[in-house]
This record gives structure tokens, C-alpha cells and sequence, in this order.
């Protein structure tokens, strides 16, 4: 068989199989549609068991209950507790007429690096002090606890406290606080600079990394923030006993959990974070930040907001925050009530609804502060 003969046969053969298998698949019945991921998912978040939802009605059964949540709620959260000892090193002050900053970094064996922020009253209308002091905690965003510090010193740095209201630590400060604002993982600084064009998440990748570690992400932010009040206590110029803690979006969402789990706060307003994990879990886009693994087998962000009970609470709630969903909201209160109505404090416990977007509002926030952390 000469070349131009075998040529010809291999590709009489290729066209019998390419027409054959077209011939079959045009005649096939069609693959059966399989339930998607999503679709599971979706099913599963319905189904979630939330088996420790709060029941009961009286100050004794919360107590009860408030001990096995958070016990549950520890162990879901991983390693989160802050160093015994640690040294802080002051890295730049800046003095305002109304308050001075300082910028600190907070340093222990075995502990990543903590940056924080502290603003201090200045002038004579607040005292020389002791102050009480106040924990404010950042959501998302480029800046971290920049904005929150109010550094406004670029076009972008400025339009974002603009457009969030989001530098309630200074604020605050002038309202005779003292405020200590430390910077979450992975944001702000402490963010690696290859991820800011980058289309990666560095919440979902921060948070695989460190559940390769045997920690979460959600755990390693309750730990900087618990420690950030460590170092505000240790200070010479505060009232160690009046403390309050203050945030918006995922500020808010650390502002529930760390007051949750740290007594040493005695009123708490949570901003833009009126929403379940039972109902996040639905979206296509997710947030290492915000995940506790195997929160919804014992329940969502009303049983941790309800760890707050009897202590004051405010959650601001914007009529243009899109991230909050009316009928979930909805949800999330009537079971936070019911921990207050046990707890005999019902009015402990607020909902402050305002005209607007996702923003810190302030306006019932700042009278409360001062009703509960500066009493006479």
C-alpha cells in the first residue's frame, strides 16, 4: 500500500467514526439534570438544625442557656484568646485641637503583630481624665482601622468616611473617649500588597490558610480585639471599668461577637449587621471573615447577639442598606427580644431604623454611650 493509499484510508475510517458518534448522539435521550451545589446548599441552610435557639423566659434559663451557647460558640470559634503579656511600642502621635493620635503596635511570642489606633481627648471640655473608653472596630474596605482613626488625608481616604460615616472613632474621641481602634486581618496595612489588584479574596484565602493552622479567621479578629481592650486597661488615663464597644458592617459583626464573649464590655451598638448566616449562606459570595464553622448546628447571629442579654444594645439598621434583608431582620429580632424579655431588660435592648445606606448613624448611639460610661 503505497503513502497516498493510506492516507486515504485513515481518513475514510475518521469520518465513519465522527459521522457514527454524530449519528448516536443526535438519536440520544438527554442526560438527566442533576441537583446542583447551590441547590444542596440551599436546602441544607433551610434545614440548618439551630438546635440551642433560645426558649425560655426567665433570667435563670438565659443564664443557663447563655453558658451552654457560649461554651458551644468557643469551641466552634477556635484558638481566640489574647497574650497574657505583650509589649507595645509607640510608632507616631499627632496632636489635633480636639484629640491627639497615636499609633501603636502591639507585640507577643507566638502572636502575629497587632497595629492599633488610640484617640485621645484633648482640651479642657472632657477633663485631663481618666476616660472611659471605648472599642471600635472596622468593617471592610481599603483602609481598615484608618477610617475609623479618621485619616483623611487623600481624595479616596476622605470620600470613603463620606460615604459611610465610618470614622465614629473619632467622633467619639471628641465626645471624650478614650478610643482604641485596632486593625483586623486582612485589612487596612496588614493587607500583603499583591492582593490589591488582585482578583483573589483575601478573607477566603486568610481564612483557608489559617484552618490549615487549626485556627479561624472570625477566632483570630475576636483575639486582636479582645486584645486591643487588654492594652486600653493597662493604660493610666482610662476608667478601666466603663467600656463599650462600637461597629459598623463587619465592625458590627466583631462589635456582636466580642461583646458576646467579653464581659468586660457593658454596652454594645452594632451597625449594618442585622442579618443571618442562614440566609447569607444563600448568596454566591461568601466571606472568610464572617464564617464560624458549624454555626447554624447550634444556631445563627441572633443566639450570639442574645449573649449580650441583659446589657445594652443598639443595632442600627439603615432604610437603604442593601446588605440587610427585611424579612431575615425580621427574624433575627423577634428572637433577640425574646432573650431581653427573659433577661427582664427588655428595654436594654434597641433597634435604631434611620434614612439611609450602609452607614454608621450615631444618633441614638451617642446619648446611650454616655448614659451607661458616664454615670456618675
Amino acid at each position: 500500500m503505497n503513502p497516498p493509499q493510506s492516507l486515504s484510508r485513515r481518513a475514510f475510517l475518521h469520518s465513519l467514526a465522527v459521522g457514527g458518534a454524530s449519528t448516536l448522539a443526535f438519536g440520544a435521550t438527554p442526560l438527566p439534570k442533576l441537583p446542583t451545589v447551590d441547590e444542596e446548599t440551599h436546602r441544607a441552610a433551610q434545614a440548618a438544625p439551630l438546635r440551642l435557639i433560645f426558649g425560655g423566659k426567665t433570667p435563670a434559663e438565659l443564664a443557663l442557656w447563655q453558658k451552654e451557647f457560649s461554651a458551644e460558640l468557643r469551641q466552634r470559634l477556635g484558638r481566640h484568646q489574647p497574650p497574657q503579656q505583650w509589649s507595645a511600642k509607640s510608632l507616631a502621635r499627632v496632636e489635633f485641637p480636639d484629640h491627639a493620635r497615636e499609633e501603636w503596635l502591639l507585640s507577643a511570642d507566638g502572636f502575629p503583630s497587632l497595629p492599633l489606633h488610640v484617640l485621645k481627648p484633648a482640651g479642657t471640655r472632657h477633663g485631663g481624665g481618666p476616660f472611659p473608653i471605648v472599642l471600635a472596630l472596622h468593617g471592610h474596605g481599603a483602609f481598615g482601622h484608618d477610617s475609623i482613626a479618621g485619616i483623611d488625608d487623600s481624595p479616596e481616604r476622605a470620600q470613603d468616611i463620606r460615604n459611610q460615616n465610618n470614622d465614629y472613632g473619632r467622633q467619639l474621641a471628641r465626645e471624650g473617649y478614650l478610643v482604641v481602634a485596632p486593625c483586623f486581618t486582612p485589612f487596612g496595612r496588614r493587607l500583603d500588597e499583591g492582593y490589591r489588584n488582585s482578583r483573589t479574596d483575601p478573607c477566603n484565602s486568610t481564612f483557608v490558610r489559617l484552618m490549615l493552622l487549626g485556627q479561624t479567621l472570625m477566632g483570630a479578629n475576636l483575639r486582636d480585639a479582645k486584645w486591643a481592650l487588654s492594652y486600653a486597661q493597662a493604660r493610666d488615663d482610662v476608667r478601666r471599668d466603663r467600656i463599650g464597644c462600637v461597629g459598623l458592617s463587619y465592625g458590627g459583626r466583631m462589635t456582636m461577637l466580642t461583646a458576646a464573649l467579653d464581659e468586660r464590655i457593658q454596652v454594645a451598638v452594632i451597625s449594618g449587621a442585622l442579618n443571618v448566616m442562614q440566609e447569607r449562606i444563600e448568596g454566591r459570595n461568601g466571606c472568610g471573615a464572617q464564617v464560624i464553622p458549624g454555626l447554624l448546628e447550634i444556631g445563627d447571629t441572633p443566639e450570639i447577639g442574645s449573649l449580650i442579654a441583659p446589657r445594652p444594645c443598639i443595632w442600627e439598621v439603615g432604610s437603604k442598606d442593601t446588605l440587610i434583608k427585611p424579612d431575615w431582620a425580621d427574624v433575627a429580632k423577634a428572637r433577640l427580644r425574646r432573650a431581653y424579655l427573659a433577661a427582664e431588660k427588655p428595654d436594654q435592648l434597641e433597634f435604631h431604623h434611620f434614612e439611609g445606606p450602609h452607614r454608621w448613624d450615631g444618633a441614638t448611639a451617642v446619648p446611650l454611650l454616655a448614659r451607661v460610661l458616664k454615670r456618675d
